[in-house]
């Protein structure tokens, strides 16, 4: 019979069970009499063991732990004079033993379980906390091969995996924020613990060492440059949960990759509610857009709204930059989220705050523009201590019906030497400064993407549209509505330069553009048509360069 199936039964059918039988029904409170600790994080280690010392309970230990024990002055046992086995081979061999894993593994209400535990002198554990070797850390510190290998743990998994098994008898501690949780545990209930509680805690560490492995693995796949292994493992850390997801009747939660790539994920939440599944989204994308532009060349600021920019400008000012963005498009731009790659300074925090914002997020805030945003309550403000690297390398996950979409990430970049002149008139500095800002805007708009660009500013985007020439027309038409708004003589389009995410098929989204007043145009070429385009923006008087690189984001 299956372990869920016996917990399910009621205590008036285990009364009618035979002593000796193979069937067994886990007790709802468990005494501890005898724990285990061996941990790699000795956080919290000796206020735990001098807790459970007070209430009685037998210490076991290995290495360092024990020594950590022992020198905080409280009685504690070496599993070696358990196993009557030496620790060996670098520690690598220690708990591998039936001494340990019989005592954790034994089923109390079996016979026969009790009578091997006899013959053979085993001893219950009744708790096992253990926390495995910081194999995730030593990666990101960049350790090579060998320690990296040095750092699986073989001993540590096994425990946890034996004990969680027999969470009927043996509660399982893997995390330091559950040491309270335990203690308080047995408080409550005189010294043992609820079934609840440690099925609970074997939920947690089968997750953790399902982490474990999903990280082991991923790493030794990029180690030895397998980059289609033939399973594929992904892990995360519990953030929160959401309130609901996209919407209402969808439920949700926010987990952390465990990387130490900076954003939305590791990112401090200073004030506001708290983020909404779609805020979250948004911000994401909204700090990896501004996060595009070197800070080291000039403030720049990105408007996002559902996914994608409303609004991007860079000067020499943030408050400019801020201002530059929001008048491509005022309206979408109302409930948005805003990013900037430098820190937030008061006269641009005065100048969010004059119309409703969802979300600011910033590599760091002064104390003037803090003080500035504590008047607005539910404006939620993160600052993140610094900015993604947008060349760093890494891989997305799409979720399809039965499977995963797996790829790299987006770190296409061109410089003015990978652009070609495919036009007669070539494209001026200014021009050419334009294009590059936004080519790097286009990457993060959704397809079919165009963003007419003027003096470091988007001046029309155009997104998510199922035809190329719509795109460009619904970017010019927003032009067009800012210039009457702003009481402009002409909009901002004419004069500007046009980025396209992926090739013109046709000539006619091109001659769109230059209907809006595009002088210059950037895209990826490749077209079997691409002939005919050029001769068109020719005879349009256009320059036009070719990347060579598409940005599809679907």
């Amino acid at each position: 019979m299956e372990l869920d199936q016996k917990l399910s039964l009621t205590n008036a059918s285990l009364s009618h069970r035979q002593k000796g039988s193979k069937e067994h029904m886990s007790h709802d409170l468990v005494t501890i009499r005898r724990a285990l600790l061996s941990v790699s994080d000795k956080t919290g280690l000796i206020a735990l063991a001098t807790a459970l010392n007070a209430k009685g309970v037998e210490l076991l230990s290995t290495g360092g732990t024990a020594k950590a024990i022992r020198d905080a002055g409280l009685p504690v046992k070496d599993v070696s004079e358990i196993t009557n086995f030496p620790e060996m081979m670098d520690g690598r061999v220690k708990t591998l033993h039936p001494m340990v894993h019989g005592g954790l593994l034994a089923l109390r209400d079996n016979a026969d379980h009790q009578k091997a535990m006899s013959d053979h002198g085993i001893l219950e554990i009744d708790l096992l906390v253990v926390n495995l070797y910081p194999f995730e850390e030593t990666v990101a510190k960049g350790g090579d091969y060998d320690e990296c290998i040095e750092n699986i743990d073989i001993g540590g998994p096994a425990m946890i995996r034996a004990a969680s098994k027999n969470h009927g008898f043996v509660a399982t501690v893997v995390d330091v924020q559950d040491y309270a949780r335990l203690l308080e545990q047995l408080d409550t209930n005189d010294g043992s613990t609820e079934l609840a509680f440690r099925q609970e805690l074997a939920q947690i560490a089968y997750a953790r060492t399902a982490a474990y492995d999903a990280a082991v693995s991923t790493w030794m796949a990029g180690a030895i440059g397998n980059d289609a292994p033939r399973r594929r493992a992904i892990s995360g850390e519990f953030v929160q949960s959401m309130r609901y997801g996209e919407n209402p009747h969808q439920a949700a939660s926010f987990y952390r990759d465990g990387s130490d790539r900076v954003g939305v994920a590791t990112a401090q939440q200073l004030q506001g509610k708290e983020l909404s599944y779609n805020n979250i989204n948004d911000t994401d994308a909204a700090f990896e857009l501004a996060a595009e532009f070197d800070p080291a060349d000039g403030p720049a600021v990105a408007i996002i709204k559902h996914a994608n920019p409303c609004g991007v400008a860079r000067a020499a000012t943030l408050a400019e930059a801020y201002t530059k963005a929001y008048q491509c498009d005022t309206t979408s731009a109302f409930g948005g989220i805003v990013a900037m790659n430098v820190e937030l300074d008061a006269q641009t925090a005065e100048r969010i705050t004059e119309i409703f914002t969802e979300v600011v997020i910033a590599p760091s805030v002064t104390d003037e523009a803090r003080a500035i945003f504590a008047a607005k309550k539910n404006l939620r403000l993160l600052i993140t201590g610094g900015l993604p690297a947008a060349d760093a390398g890494g891989q997305t996950w799409r979720q399809v019906s039965g499977g995963y979409l797996i790829q790299d990430r987006d770190v296409g970049r061109v410089t003015q030497s990978d652009l070609k002149v495919v036009t007669k008139k070539a494209p001026s500095d200014q021009q050419l400064k334009d294009m590059l800002f936004a080519w790097k805007v286009a990457k993060h708009v959704k397809s079919n993407a165009i963003i007419y660009v003027k003096d470091g500013a988007t001046v029309g985007v155009g997104a998510g549209q199922m035809s190329r020439v719509d795109s460009t027309r619904i970017a010019a038409r927003k032009s067009q509505d800012m210039a009457a708004e702003m009481g402009l003589d002409a909009p901002l389009t004419v004069g500007s330069v046009v980025a396209s995410d992926a090739f013109f098929p046709f000539s006619d989204g091109l001659l769109t553009a230059a209907e809006a007043g595009a002088t210059a145009i950037i895209q990826p070429g490749g077209s079997m048509r691409d002939d005919d385009v050029i001769a068109a923006a020719d005879e349009a008087g256009l320059a036009m360069v070719f990347t060579g690189m598409r940005h599809f984001r679907h």
